[in-house]
């Protein structure tokens, strides 16, 4: 016996979270029966389970990481009128986005249809780092590195950066990309957080008087974006599944 929004999460409908808020919503039903609580535990080897009066389907896990180009939504809304990350990777697989990226933003995104492993990479209790390359405008102050490391008040809500620092000149790891230099009247931060909140670097970016104009995740926890082509995907290895499962670098 399981719990059903596990079971739910297993089957690719959602993430954990987004699974648990289909049952409150009573959108799910067991064996014919609505069930609407939170701890209930379900045999997936024998009971029905149903979404929408659809029967769920357990499928086998897939883990993906895309080179997200800006412009695209990772959010799989195609209301929105704009392209979707999820149209870069094969199709008919059932994916969705373990930490999203907005659509003026570019870099590596998580696609899964692991319902437990996208909840561990984004819930804040695991504690994964995400890391980016912003370029700003300006070049900030060791005071303001500071502040953004102590953390600001934002929208009624602490955001902070597990780290910050200025990057004179990008590393080999740019070469294949070909980010350049920032240039005159720029820089480029290397960033880390935590917790990656909606919008985050560009809120703690703009709050300290230095919009961000570019932003490029490169790492989330112990697996990199490396020399991925942009809008090109790669499986993840079963090290790299094991490495995010356990939190722990692959290597």
């Amino acid at each position: 016996m399981e719990r059903l929004h596990k079971i739910l999460a297993h089957a690719g409908i959602a993430s954990r979270r987004k699974c648990e808020e289909l049952i409150l919503a009573r959108r799910v039903r067991v064996n014919g029966t609505v069930v609407a609580e939170l701890g209930a535990q379900v045999d997936p080897a024998r009971d029905r389970i149903e979404v929408d009066g659809a029967p769920i389907r357990l499928e086998q896990t897939r883990h993906l990481i895309l080179h997200k180009p800006r412009g695209y939504l990772s959010d799989n809304d195609a209301a929105r009128g704009k392209p979707l990350a999820i149209d870069l990777v094969p199709a008919g697989a059932r994916l969705y986005a373990a930490g999203r990226l907005d659509a003026n933003s570019e870099g590596l995104l998580l696609l899964t249809n692991d319902g437990d492993l996208a909840h561990r990479v984004t819930h804040p209790r695991f504690g994964f780092e995400k890391e980016y390359l912003a370029l700003v405008e300006g070049e900030p102050s060791a005071e303001t590195l500071a502040r953004l490391q102590k953390g600001i008040w934002y929208a009624g809500e602490r955001l902070r950066a597990e780290s910050v620092k200025i990057v004179r000149h990008l590393d080999a790891r740019a070469r294949p990309h070909r980010w350049s230099d920032a240039g005159a009247g720029k820089c480029w931060l290397r960033i880390v957080l935590r917790e990656g909140k909606k919008r985050e670097v560009r809120h703690l970016c703009g709050a300290v008087g230095h919009p961000v104009q570019r932003l490029i995740r490169t790492r989330i926890g112990p697996i990199e974006l490396g020399a991925l082509p942009v809008g090109k995907w790669r499986a993840l290895t079963e090290k790299e599944v094991n490495a995010l499962r356990r939190g722990k670098d692959p290597a």
